[in-house]
């Protein structure tokens, strides 16, 4: 089989269509009320490292069904226009792809983290385990 466009590539091209908020920047939001964490790494990932204080997990193979509001599986933390929804994976290529992906959607308020949560943590940024499910 040959691969046409690689994930780097692919990345590249998400990245010069896309916002990328520095980690400092996302660090000094922490704590806005126009901001939307969202977290789109695996459970395990969480589970292993923890996560950002108050960010919404969408797995990245559910986040497309959560956010289109004629999905069935839609959640409504994805309805506040009036937010600018940050997504972060751990280091930041698949938040890129989920971005650009969002944005091709017609999502005008989204971007992502430049390093991830990786630079997040690196930074010194506020961790929190994640919140168990009972």
């Amino acid at each position: 089989m040959t691969i046409k466009r690689g994930v780097k590539q692919m990345v590249d091209e998400a990245m010069a269509e896309i916002e990328t908020i520095s980690t400092a920047d996302a660090i000094a939001r922490h704590e806005s009320d126009d901001v939307v964490f969202v977290d789109i790494r695996d459970v395990r990932e969480l589970d292993k490292e923890g996560m950002i204080p108050g960010a919404v997990h969408a797995p990245r193979g559910m986040l497309e069904f959560w956010v289109d509001p004629d999905s069935p599986y839609h959640r409504d933390v994805f309805d506040q226009e009036d937010k600018t929804y940050l997504l972060y994976c751990r280091s930041n290529w698949r938040s890129a792809l989920a971005t650009k992906a969002l944005k091709d959607m017609g999502m005008t308020n989204v971007a992502h983290i430049e390093g991830g949560y990786g630079a997040w943590m690196d930074q010194g940024g506020p961790q929190a385990e994640r919140p168990s499910k009972k």
